[in-house]
């Protein structure tokens, strides 16, 4: 996908977050994230929003800590989420396509800033949904191909990285199909991190298919991996389920 789609992307959920937080209140659950509450989610999600935008806006090439999360609550807060969002999209709509800064997936993106407007159009997406399940609203419908785009994010990046949890006593293999944009990706589990190739490779011993907007909740950990788009051995989905938090 092009910078200007993620981008896009970005922009439009970052202000429905916003807006489910708003009319939620601050002290809801987030279900998704049973240990949260709204402010807890727009105090989150806004750190993470000005985190990402320093490195770019400051070409910065070394790991920084979190900036400290506000104590503000309500409105202050939800204005103060707002503000942060739109900093981040203009950070990255204006940034020099050739900036130079650290990023911090296994992954090789055409650019910094290719990969900075991808993490944070899919942190803001999946974050979005948290606050429309506080709302208790259908979920906002994702396009197909951003969709995709996060499965791979997840699988060859986040699951690529030594802290995943994602492991199996002996070698099994779990391959993921979207139904809708006929995408593949062949993940190889063992003790060692999860090692994920685009395509076919091989048998598997479970098969997961379904549409790109499903397998992208699922795998971000807000739906379950389950019902009939898996096949064969179901327990590696389930186990998805139970060590794949981020």
């Amino acid at each position: 996908m092009e910078i200007i789609e993620h981008l896009k992307t970005l922009e439009r959920d970052g202000q429905l977050l916003a807006d489910a937080a708003d009319r939620a209140g601050p002290d809801a659950p987030v279900p998704t994230c049973p240990e949260w509450r709204v402010a807890d989610l727009l105090r989150h999600t806004g750190t993470v929003h000005r985190w990402a935008a320093g490195y770019v806006a400051g070409g910065l090439t070394e790991p920084v800590g979190f900036p400290e999360e506000p104590e503000l609550t309500g409105a202050p807060l939800v204005s103060w989420f707002r503000e942060g969002h739109a900093a981040l999209v203009r950070t990255l709509a204006e940034a020099p396509a050739d900036v130079r800064c650290w990023t911090f997936l296994p992954t090789d993106p055409p650019s910094p800033l290719a990969f900075w407007a991808r993490r944070q159009a899919h942190e803001t997406s999946v974050h979005r949904m948290d606050a429309e399940a506080a709302l208790g609203i259908e979920l906002t419908s994702l396009e197909a191909r951003f969709a995709a785009d996060g499965v791979d994010e997840v699988l060859t990046g986040f699951h690529a990285r030594p802290r995943s949890r994602v492991r199996t006593p002996e070698p099994r293999v779990l391959r993921l199909r979207t139904s809708d944009t006929a995408e593949v990706w062949t993940v190889h589990l063992s003790q060692e991190p999860a090692r994920t190739e685009r395509g076919e490779a091989g048998p598997a011993d479970c098969e997961v298919t379904g549409e790109a907007a499903w397998l992208y909740t699922a795998l971000w950990n807000r739906a379950p991996l389950d019902g009939p788009g898996v096949s064969g051995d179901a327990s590696l989905a389930r186990l998805w389920r139970e060590s794949a938090g981020i």
